[in-house]
């Protein structure tokens, strides 16, 4: 399985799995969700022509000209931001700050939740959604949970789904949390692919809610995830605590240029990446609906698929990679079954391609994909 680390994107076991070697062209990435525009113009030349001297300079320990312009987009106050080496670590600090001794989920959701919380040695606890809901949990369900825990993580939008609460939903949970002394952590790492006013996010409100924790990514959106860079939206108590468990300089000086750069790139690049993604993603969806696949109307850039039987996730995985397109198996997922594949939202081209190699390798039919290699592997 490409999975062999619990996360899509990796590129050295895909190569070592289907016996190609690793490099630029050798495949089309589907398994990590990340803008397919690509940095926002000037990112990487910015990079480019500062990179060396951020490389021979220590960064700066507190992260400041970063999170003054992200408190001017945001429109928050600087001590409520915590800068971290992506979500993952600003989940680390948030346990490490807590201290929980047990840890609510609501599945299937971001393998990383349950990971880092029995890491830091905490209980977990879960509610699952349905496939009626789109794998949303029920409101109530949520709140019985908050109830048990001391800190709960939640998906909004959620991964691998892709769907969102309402912001009605997030307030009745957001007032739960605050009347059981539970921390509500809203991962938010895929919400700037949502139009504005479609964004069910109680950034507006956050002072309103002191046990409300919003968990961002730098790294889907502006495609810079080999440089690591995330932050957390919390009152100013909480967030000088989880800088208090950081390990200094844990976010070197290249994300905080590449993060600097990204928040100065302009509207432009934003508005044509919502745009793109949106119809791209419907394009998509009606593409796999027409296979016969069950797909939530996911709202991020990638979509949650149920394949047709007799079609597992694996067997899909396998027959893609050997045509060079790696797609996500979400097998392994809580809540889901061993036939739901995650898929990202590409350009129409890449994502015209993977819908022709699908509906190939489904006319073929499981039982001969070792021989339907539908072309073979990509060009390199």
């Amino acid at each position: 399985m490409l999975e062999k680390y619990g996360h899509g994107g990796d590129l050295l076991t895909a190569a070592e799995l289907f016996g190609v070697k690793e490099g630029e062209g050798a495949f089309i990435d589907f398994s990590a969700n990340i803008n397919p525009l690509g940095p926002p113009p000037g990112v990487l030349e910015v990079l480019r022509q500062h990179g060396l001297a951020a490389v021979t300079a220590y960064p700066d320990p507190g992260h400041r000209r970063f999170k003054q312009l992200l408190a001017e987009q945001l429109d928050v106050d600087s001590s409520q931001i915590t800068v971290a080496n992506g979500a993952a670590e600003s989940m680390a600090l948030l346990l490490l700050a807590l201290a929980p001794q047990k840890v609510g989920i609501v599945e299937p959701c971001f393998s990383e939740y349950r990971q880092l919380a029995e890491q830091f040695g905490a209980e977990v606890l879960s509610v699952h959604g349905t496939a009626e809901q789109s794998f949303r949990a029920e409101a109530g369900a949520i709140c019985g949970l908050l109830e048990q825990v001391d800190l709960l993580f939640l998906g909004q939008p959620n991964n691998p789904n892709g769907v969102q609460y309402s912001l009605a939903e997030l307030r009745l949970l957001a007032q739960h949390a605050e009347a059981c002394g539970t921390c509500l952590a809203v991962d938010e790492a895929f919400i700037d692919f949502i139009e504005e006013e479609q964004r069910q996010s109680l950034l507006p409100e956050l002072t309103r809610y002191p046990q409300v924790v919003l968990v961002r990514s730098m790294t889907k959106f502006y495609a810079i995830p080999g440089l690591r860079l995330g932050f957390t939206l919390a009152r100013p108590e909480l967030a000088a605590a989880m800088t208090g468990k950081q390990v200094t300089w844990s976010v070197n000086g290249l994300a905080l240029l590449a993060g600097e750069a990204c928040l100065r790139s302009g509207p432009e690049y934003e508005r044509a990446t919502r745009e793109g993604i949106a119809a791209a993603r419907a394009l998509l969806r009606q593409g796999l609906l027409a296979l016969g696949c069950d797909v939530p109307p996911g709202e991020a850039n990638f979509l949650l698929c149920g394949l047709p039987a007799p079609w597992g996730a694996a067997q899909m995985q396998e027959a893609l990679g050997r045509t060079g397109l790696l797609v996500r198996s979400c097998a392994m997922y809580p809540g889901l079954g061993p036939g739901h594949i995650r898929v990202a939202v590409k350009g129409r081209a890449d994502n015209a391609l993977l819908l022709l190699r699908m509906e190939e390798l489904m006319r073929a039919g499981p039982s001969r994909k070792g021989r339907a290699r539908c072309g073979g592997l990509r060009e390199k």
